[in-house]
C-alpha cells in the first residue's frame, strides 16, 4: 500500500512539473503592443520607459505604435494591430457600433475644465445661446462633440440650430484664426494654445455639463487571455499618475518634447489635467451610455450602443 501511494504522489508531482509551464504561458504575452497619441497618457508612459523597466524582466516585449487620434487607433484595436489604448469618452462609443470587441478597463479622473467652447475675444457672441445659426468648428464624433450638443440643449438649442463645421485640430485652429468659423469646440492642450496664442476667449466649458474622462481600452481578447498583464498596465499607469500629478513640470517637459508645443503651454494645461487609474463602476457605465444614446439620436451613431457589453470580466 505504501509503494502504491508512493507511486501516485510520484506521477501527480510529474503531470504538475507538465502543466505549470503551460499555465505559465498562458498567463504572459511575449510582447504587449500600445497605441498613443503623442498627447495622452500613455505618451508619458513610452517616454519615461517605466513599463519596460518592469516588463523585460518578465521576458515582455513593448511595442509602441503611434496614431493620429482615438478612432483610428480603436480600429487599430479592432483589427488586432494593437493590445491596449487611452481614448477620451466618444471614440469607445463609435467602435462599439462597428462592431469593435473592446473592453474598459479603468478610467482617470473627470476634467470637465480640459475641454471648451471658445470663441475670437473680440465676437459678439457671449453665451451659447448666441450660438444659434453659427458656424462652430469641431471634431466629428470627438469628446467635444459631445460637449457641444450638451451645451446647446442646455441653453434651449438644438444641433441643428448650428452649422457644425467637422474639422481636425490643425485645420480648426487655422479656420478660427482667419475667422471663417464663429466658434471652435476644442481640448486641452489645443484649448491652451489658443488660449495663449490666439486670444481665444472662453464661452463654456464642459464643467456641469459632461465629466470628460481618459479610458484605458484593452481588445477583449488580450484582456481576457492576459488579464494579469492588463492589470500590470493599469497599475503602471497610476503609479505614473502619482508621479505625474506632483511633478507637473517634469511631465510638461516630457509633453512639449512629444508634441511639439510649448512646455508653458502644457504646464497650462495639466493644472486642469488631474492624472489617475480607477476602476470603472456602473456609474461611469451609466454615463458612457448617455453618451452613446445622444449620438444616436442626433443621428452620429447609426445604430444603439450598449455600452455595458464592454464591461471586463474582471468587473462583472
Amino acid at each position: 500500500m505504501k509503494k502504491l501511494k508512493a507511486s501516485l504522489i510520484a506521477a501527480s508531482l510529474l503531470l504538475g512539473a507538465f502543466a505549470l509551464p503551460t499555465v505559465a504561458a498562458q498567463e504572459k504575452p511575449q510582447q504587449i503592443t500600445i497605441g498613443y497619441q503623442k498627447a495622452n497618457i500613455f505618451a508619458l508612459l513610452k517616454y519615461r520607459g517605466t513599463l519596460e523597466q518592469t516588463l523585460t524582466p518578465q521576458g515582455i516585449k513593448v511595442r509602441w505604435i503611434e496614431f493620429p487620434a482615438g478612432p483610428q487607433m480603436l480600429e487599430g484595436l479592432n483589427v488586432g494591430s494593437i493590445d491596449l489604448a487611452a481614448t477620451g469618452d466618444a471614440p469607445p462609443a463609435f467602435a462599439q457600433a462597428a462592431k469593435a470587441d473592446l473592453i474598459y478597463l479603468g478610467h482617470s479622473p473627470a476634467s470637465p475644465k480640459t475641454e471648451a467652447i471658445v470663441v475670437p475675444q473680440d465676437s459678439p457672441i457671449k453665451t451659447v445661446a448666441d450660438l444659434k445659426g453659427k458656424r462652430v468648428a469641431l471634431n466629428k464624433g470627438s469628446d467635444v462633440n459631445y460637449l457641444l450638443v450638451s451645451a446647446l440643449e442646455q441653453a434651449g438649442l438644438s444641433y441643428k440650430d448650428v452649422t457644425p463645421v467637422y474639422l481636425p485640430p490643425s485645420d480648426a485652429r487655422a479656420a478660427f484664426q482667419r475667422g471663417s468659423v464663429d466658434a471652435w469646440v476644442i481640448w486641452d492642450p489645443y484649448y491652451a494654445e489658443v488660449e495663449t496664442h490666439a486670444n481665444a476667449r472662453l464661452l463654456k466649458d464642459a464643467e456641469g455639463l459632461v465629466p470628460h474622462y481618459t479610458f484605458y481600452l484593452a481588445s477583449r481578447h488580450f484582456a481576457e487571455t492576459y488579464p494579469d498583464s492588463a492589470k500590470l498596465v493599469i497599475d503602471q499607469l497610476s503609479e505614473l499618475s502619482v508621479w505625474a500629478n506632483a511633478h507637473q513640470d517634469d511631465a510638461a517637459k516630457i509633453l512639449a518634447q512629444s508634441t511639439g508645443l510649448e512646455q508653458a503651454i502644457w504646464a497650462r494645461a495639466l493644472a486642469r489635467m488631474p492624472f489617475g487609474s480607477q476602476r470603472m463602476t456602473p456609474a461611469v457605465f451609466a454615463e458612457q451610455q448617455q453618451l452613446a444614446d445622444k449620438f444616436t439620436a442626433i443621428g452620429l451613431l447609426p445604430v444603439k450602443v450598449d455600452v455595458s457589453a464592454a464591461r471586463w470580466s474582471e468587473d462583472k
